[in-house]
């Protein structure tokens, strides 16, 4: 069920979640529901044609599927460190960032396509998004149809997940951008992804054996990033406040302005992520281990710092947790 409600997410439709959740609806069921069901069930004539819409393009592209448990998609060495610690994580309260990305536009893209044709379009972008939360030591909790939803700091303790989230957005659209270029001179089709970021807290309930976790976010944690996805142009990821305090000084921002948030009584400060920050910023407001200078080119450029061989850099950002 917890997929269907990050889906819902996607489409700004996360209030129908829990009445879905009453009729025992997931992912699955949703798709074989007619548009007299949806009624019943009190989704309003706009929110019916657009789940619709939706459910047709998961459909004709072959992403409506049993979900794909994160032990068959995440490295062996992350998976490892997870089912070390999980012991110490259930039940604690943990500071995170949350990362949405989702290819725009799939929808048109895809819906007049060959099933197998559209998989074969989409699965390298959901790949270089997940290869990129990994690098960072993300965890993908969810795939859904034509994005992801990743996060830094659990299930693996990071005190620098902001900045191993908004690294991990800029990687993966630096290679979703070179994919996009290679299918546009082939197919002249234009792919472009957005991201969205958000800094919170969320409580760790369980861990399973497939590395799927059970968590309660706290507030408006993922409400927050799920909005910045929707917020972002194609091709753009935006980050809130929260995020960019943790991060400040390790990336490059431009101030987007207040923007009004379904779900929040006041507009929300928005800022487009645009690049890695400036060494000597990166002096003042954090610590590097290894000296500033070569240690953040090495991570600009998704390189392995401390283990070359197995594990992404590893930050140290002062005033994080």
């Amino acid at each position: 069920m917890d997929t269907l409600l990050t889906w819902l997410r996607t489409l700004g439709l996360e209030q129908y979640g829990a009445v879905f959740a009453e009729n025992d609806v997931d992912l699955e069921a949703l798709r074989l529901l007619t548009d007299a069901e949806l009624e019943k069930l009190g989704v309003s004539l706009g929110h019916r044609k657009k789940l619709l819409k939706a459910i047709e393009a998961l459909s004709s592209a072959g992403t409506v599927a049993p979900p794909r448990s994160p032990d068959s998609y995440t490295p062996k060495y992350l998976a490892e460190k997870i089912l070390l610690s999980k012991s110490a994580l259930e039940g604690e309260r943990k500071q995170v960032t949350v990362l949405f990305a989702d290819l725009k536009g799939s929808m048109e893209l895809l819906a007049d396509r060959d099933p197998e044709d559209a998989r074969k379009l989409l699965d390298p972008v959901l790949e270089k998004m997940m290869e990129a939360v990994h690098r960072y030591e993300g965890t993908v909790n969810q795939v859904m149809g034509d994005g992801i939803m990743a996060l830094f700091g659990a299930p693996l303790a990071l005190e620098d997940h902001a900045v191993r989230a908004c690294y991990a957005a800029l990687r993966m659209q630096e290679s979703v951008k070179r994919y996009a270029a290679e299918v546009f001179r082939t197919q002249g089709l234009t792919l472009r992804i957005r991201a969205g970021i958000n800094s919170g807290e969320v409580v760790v309930r369980s861990i399973g054996s497939d590395l799927r976790m059970d968590y309660t976010a706290v507030g408006q944690t993922t409400h927050l990033a799920a909005r910045m996805e929707q917020l972002a142009d194609p091709g753009s990821t935006l980050i809130t406040a929260a995020t960019l305090h943790l991060a400040e000084g390790f990336v490059q921002v431009n101030g987007r302005g207040p923007a009004p948030v379904k779900g929040m009584s006041e507009p929300v400060e928005v800022f487009e992520l645009t690049g890695a920050g400036d060494v000597g910023l990166a002096r003042k407001v954090g610590a590097l281990h290894d000296p500033a200078h070569d240690r953040v080119k090495q991570i600009r450029r998704g390189k392995n710092v401390d283990h070359p061989d197995t594990s992404p850099p590893i930050l140290r950002v002062a005033g994080t947790r």
